[in-house]
């Protein structure tokens, strides 16, 4: 494809307006300051102050940047050219642009901003995907009704792997599997035995001698390694939440509610991510799956990545392949194509010039809850427990999250992970309990729970 002949339709460019100056809204704003057919004049933050730094951490010029604190300061300063920092996403909504590009990754803020967006008729960039794996099919819908698009957005995971696997299928492949690498690899320098990890490292680790595959049980192999990572976590929220919104859209299905989520070389993947007949350890095809990518200090990463996991049919030409380079699993049966890259909002524009040229969303026309991303105790939770969110990842101590099949929120039903963040207790929760809807407080005056109710209103019926 060329993108200029692609984006050629467009007679301007597209005005947006980033929510959240953390990780993801900074990049964006770098990098819109380069992109031809974008604007990025407008921030919004917790104070107006930490929007203005947003902007100049951007490049722009803080002559140009007019902190504002009522629309008519915003209007002022828009019809002058200016760039707008405020704190409030209200402020600025009756002004002529075209995205809002939500990234606070607050899920109950997130809801307020996508209200905000639709009642504004602004087309909505929504990265927040603690907030999509709540109400995203339902929001996507609610904001077509007004003509406008919801869409995920490049540089995240999940509209990436959406793009690789409904292209795979499109291309006429038998999608295995599909899905990412953890945020953080597991480096591993043999001659020290020294394995690190996000930050955190531990000495003398027993993984040389399970380095190579070579022709052991899949299954020895991986169990073997995750003894030897045991103080190191293997299970992240961020990556499940992730993948649910992949399977809302697609229709792949996780093997397991907490995901498999081996110890493994680039190498090796489809090998690992094969079914049981092929040696792997799935059970089936069209399945979801993340890896700890685990390499030497000098070996390329994955890069938090996304890969597909595709069979083998043309047996000639993936022979031919496998000589090239490709990566081929050590029975022919299957291989892997990857993106091993997630720019975040250096290569956001290609979402948000697709929702405002196009009118078209990276989740596709069937974008439905299939799955919800619930809430289980890792430890006893006394009643009255706040079950704070926080940290880089927006996780809850002494609760991870697995995935269920998509359903209404019934008082017995277990509650949304990002739905009972922050939330109160109301009774005790034993270790290894779902958390159910009944065991917290009340909260049917946010707009997160008011997006909740008209999902399942919308997909299950209006007595849900």
């Amino acid at each position: 494809m060329n993108y200029h002949d692609y984006y050629a339709k467009a007679d301007r460019p597209v005005e947006t307006c980033v929510v959240g100056t953390g990780g993801f809204g900074q990049s964006f704003l770098a990098q819109a300051q380069r992109v031809p057919l974008m604007n990025a004049r407008i921030a919004v933050d917790l104070s107006a102050e930490s929007a203005a730094s947003g902007l100049k951490a951007a490049g722009v010029d803080p002559r140009k940047i007019q902190i504002c604190e009522s629309a008519h300061d915003a209007k002022v300063a828009w019809e002058r050219g200016d760039y707008i920092a405020t704190k409030d996403l209200a402020l600025v909504c009756d002004l002529p642009f075209d995205v809002i590009v939500e990234a606070t990754g607050q899920p109950k803020a997130a809801a307020r901003h996508a209200l905000l967006a639709v009642e504004a008729e602004k087309h909505l960039a929504l990265v927040t995907k603690e907030l999509d794996s709540v109400v995203g099919p339902g929001l996507k819908a609610l904001a077509a009704e007004r003509g406008r698009i919801v869409t995920t957005v490049d540089g995240d995971q999940p509209s990436l792997l959406i793009g690789l696997a409904t292209w795979a299928e499109v291309m006429g492949f038998h999608v295995i599997a599909a899905g990412k690498s953890s945020e953080y690899d597991f480096v591993f320098d043999p001659s020290s035995g020294r394995l690190t990890s996000n930050e955190r490292s531990a000495e003398n680790v027993d993984l040389e001698g399970h380095w190579a595959l070579g022709e052991r049980g899949i299954g020895e192999i991986l169990a073997a390694r995750s003894n030897a990572i045991a103080g190191f976590p293997q299970r992240a929220v961020p990556d499940l939440c992730e993948l649910m919104v992949v399977a809302n859209a697609t229709g792949l299905q996780p093997d397991q509610f907490d995901l498999h989520a081996p110890l493994a070389r680039i190498n090796e993947v489809p090998t690992i991510f094969s079914q049981h007949d092929d040696g792997g350890i799935l059970s089936g095809a069209r399945r979801l799956d993340v890896f700890h990518c685990l390499r030497k200090p000098d070996e390329i990463s994955f890069a938090g990545g996304v890969f597909v996991v595709i069979r083998c049919d043309d047996a000639k030409s993936w022979d031919m392949l496998a000589q090239k380079g490709h990566i081929v699993s050590r029975t022919g049966a299957n291989a892997m194509v990857f993106l091993p890259r997630h720019l975040l909002g250096l290569e956001a524009a290609t979402s948000i010039l697709d929702a405002a040229i196009h009118q078209t969303s990276g989740y596709g026309a069937d974008y439905r809850p299939r799955y919800d991303l619930i809430a289980v105790a890792t430890e006893d939770l006394p009643a009255g427990t706040v079950l704070s969110m926080g940290g880089h990842h927006h996780t809850i101590s002494g609760v991870t999250a697995e995935f269920r099949p998509a359903g209404p929120l019934t008082a017995t039903a277990p509650a949304p992970f990002y739905l009972a963040a922050d939330c109160r207790l109301t009774t005790t929760i034993p270790k290894g309990q779902e958390i159910r809807m009944r065991d917290l407080e009340p909260q049917e005056a946010s707009a997160l729970m008011r997006l909740r109710r008209e999902q399942d209103a919308r997909f299950f019926g209006p007595r849900s």
